[in-house]
């Protein structure tokens, strides 16, 4: 499978944690006997629907739990205390005032920063399912848009772009790696909303996108609407998603998983008749399966930050700073760049990042 591939073990020669959550939702991890009657289930997808959703059940059952993972070795980074760990609470609709408007940029170093150079490496929660965002490219290194993003900022703190540790966490754990300090950012298309500015700080704004549904062609499923009546609607824990559906089901009944790639995999294997999640990352599922599509229109507008821990506040700013410079230089920024490499194919007609908002402070 040569348009993505789910590896457990570490990114060579980045020093990458591929702890991943270890659960296929709430059916639990299959043994190898599970693994080999799914595989034969999947006889007939053909081509990449196929390796897809072999790859991410395989995946699902070798890699460990980021909680439970063994600590980075050789003095690479900060060894961090495993915590118990609690679900991010879902998104209600944002009643705060701007929550895009993040700390103004600076370059001064605090704190934060200071760890983070004396460590040596900076700590990234990201994704290694999400085609073109964060992925394992054919030859088993991380790469995509959120994956660039991060190598830009290690690049600005600590002067070389492979000084990262990074490690793969579910959906559902983003908030808690933060606020256990075992990652220094999240750069895992993760929403900018109010009830998670109650639990961590975002950057401004580095995409733009809404909820939209994925469903098979040919269903009967034709957006967020009435016609959900009655599906199984597929979502990841923690997820906006998961609050959407939650608020208003359309009579659906809602499966949540801990990764969102669980959700193709299920709907593949016809335990569910659709999906909500974002379409940014929804578009690169049916660039990979042609047998599902987006339908209907998006139903939130919604951007992504970089998270970070809430006392942070100087990587904020820093990473704001990092932000600044990567839009800079309108068509031909390295954002823009960043943008044709991995997403236009994907994600057309996007003519500029979102412009940052700030906060007095």
């Amino acid at each position: 499978m040569r348009s993505m591939r789910i590896r457990a073990g570490r990114d060579q020669g980045h020093g990458a944690d591929a702890g991943a959550d270890g659960r296929a939702g709430a059916d639990g991890v299959p043994g190898a006997g599970g693994l080999r009657r799914v595989t034969r289930r999947l006889r007939g997808w053909g081509g990449v629907s196929a390796m897809a959703a072999a790859c991410a059940v395989t995946a699902v059952a070798v890699l460990l739990p980021l909680a439970h993972a063994t600590p980075d070795t050789g003095g690479s980074g900060p060894v961090r205390p495993p915590a118990t760990m609690a679900i991010a609470p879902a998104a209600p609709t944002d009643t705060c005032q701007d929550p895009e408007a993040s700390l103004r940029p600076s370059g001064v170093d605090g704190p934060t920063i200071e760890r983070i150079r004396q460590a040596g490496k900076l700590v990234a929660g990201v994704d290694q399912n999400s085609f073109k965002w964060g992925y394992r490219n054919p030859d088993g290194h991380l790469d995509g848009f959120d994956i660039a993003l991060v190598k830009a900022i290690a690049k600005d703190i600590l002067g070389d772009e492979n000084a990262v540790i990074y490690r793969a966490i579910p959906t559902s754990q983003r908030v808690p790696a933060l606020q256990e300090n075992r990652v220094d950012v999240v750069v895992r298309t993760m929403t900018i909303n109010c009830k998670r500015l109650e639990d961590v700080a975002f950057s401004t704004a580095y995409f733009e996108a809404g909820q939209q549904v994925l469903a098979p062609k040919g269903s009967p499923i034709t957006g967020y609407d009435t016609s959900l009546n009655g599906r199984r609607i597929c979502t990841a824990t923690g997820s906006t998603a998961e609050a959407a559906l939650k608020s208003r089901s359309y009579g659906s009944r809602s499966v949540s998983v801990s990764n969102q790639l669980d959700c193709l995999v299920r709907l593949q294997l016809g335990e569910v008749d659709g999906i909500i999640t974002d379409n940014a990352l929804a578009a690169g599922q049916a660039a990979q399966d042609p047998s599902v599509q987006l339908v209907g229109s998006p139903f939130t507008r919604e951007f992504y930050g970089v998270a970070m821990n809430k006392d942070a506040s100087d990587l904020v700013r820093r990473v704001n700073k990092v932000l600044e410079d990567y839009r800079a230089g309108g068509d031909g920024s390295p954002w823009m760049q960043s943008y044709r490499k991995h997403l236009e194919a994907v994600l057309p007609k996007v003519t500029a990042p979102p412009a940052p908002k700030y906060r007095d402070g």
